[in-house]
């Protein structure tokens, strides 16, 4: 369902939504989602509603609209922004932060000369003796996939390495969900051409130290997969680490305004950051309908 707000005749607020019933509301809808678990392991991130410039104020106003004319049991808004919890919150709404977390990035207008002199001396020792450490193998240099077909390789590539690490910790890994790689083998192929999807492997001579699956979006670059040769890894030897910081420093280099992390509290996004942006996985519900009135309950007992 394309939700779309007019003011003046004007486009103020579009957003598409997926009609997928739930067990307690038959009329669910999903920003950006299809409600089936295996298509949505893509987890998205920086989600939301399309607003025009100026038209900020415009956003509590077409939920409100959305959750009291439309006849909708629940609407799911994953992965948004601090703006859009406001909007829930003034919605009207029965509202619920299912989950919270925060994207670490790096504002490179933050930093004023030698990127590493901005990290903690921990992190600065760190990374420059994993450089050190790996560059005797061979120089350390980042590769980009120059065509699609290299794009795809780099890919399958990256996933060899992210499996072997989350199977060796009991988890299946993202690269065993066929939707998931038949979804991102789309959109690398579609978004190669116009620079939007990046495929990165660093190298050590002509050792794979790690892989990174980015999106690039305007100045903004997004770290969306890695793939990290970690049975070579060593206390000294980093992988995560000196393959990060080659990649934000050729951005850097390229002009990109931000690298980033995407949602986590891992140690290196951590390390490497000095910014980052709340995002919200938030279920709404009318006021007064039976969803609305336990949400609310729930609410209130917790406070």
């Amino acid at each position: 369902m394309l939700l779309a707000v007019q003011i003046d005749g004007q486009d103020a607020v579009l957003g598409l939504f997926n009609r997928h019933p739930t067990t307690l509301a038959r009329r669910t809808l999903r920003l950006n989602e299809t409600g089936q678990r295996q298509i949505d392991a893509i987890y998205v991130e920086h989600n939301g509603l399309l607003l025009a410039r100026g038209r900020e104020a415009s956003l509590a106003p077409a939920l409100h609209w959305l959750l009291g004319v439309t006849g909708v049991d629940r609407v799911i808004l994953s992965g948004v922004d601090a703006a859009h919890l406001t909007a829930a919150q003034q919605s009207g709404a029965a509202w619920r932060v299912g989950l919270s977390e925060s994207a670490p990035c790096i504002a490179f207008a933050a930093v004023t000369g030698d990127y590493l002199a901005s990290l903690s001396a921990n992190t600065r020792a760190q990374i420059r003796r994993s450089n050190r450490h790996y560059a005797q193998d061979g120089a350390l240099r980042v590769e980009r996939a120059g065509s699609e077909a290299q794009a795809l390789a780099m890919f399958d590539a990256l996933g060899v390495l992210h499996q072997i690490t989350w199977t060796a910790r009991g988890k299946p890994g993202a690269f065993a969900n066929p939707a998931f790689l038949h979804f991102h083998r789309e959109l690398i192929s579609r978004g190669f051409l116009r620079g939007e999807t990046d495929l990165l492997c660093v190298r050590a001579g002509e050792s794979a130290v790690g892989y990174l699956y980015n999106f690039r979006y305007g100045h903004r670059v997004l770290t969306y997969q890695s793939g990290f040769a970690y049975p070579q890894a060593s206390s000294a030897r980093k992988p995560g680490l000196t393959t990060h910081h080659l990649a934000i420093e050729m951005y850097r280099a390229e002009g990109a305004a931000v690298y980033d992390f995407l949602a986590g509290e891992d140690r290196y996004k951590s390390s490497l950051s000095n910014a980052r942006t709340d995002l919200s996985w938030i279920d709404l519900a009318p006021l007064w309908s039976p969803r609305g009135m336990i949400t609310w309950a729930r609410r209130w007992l917790n406070r």
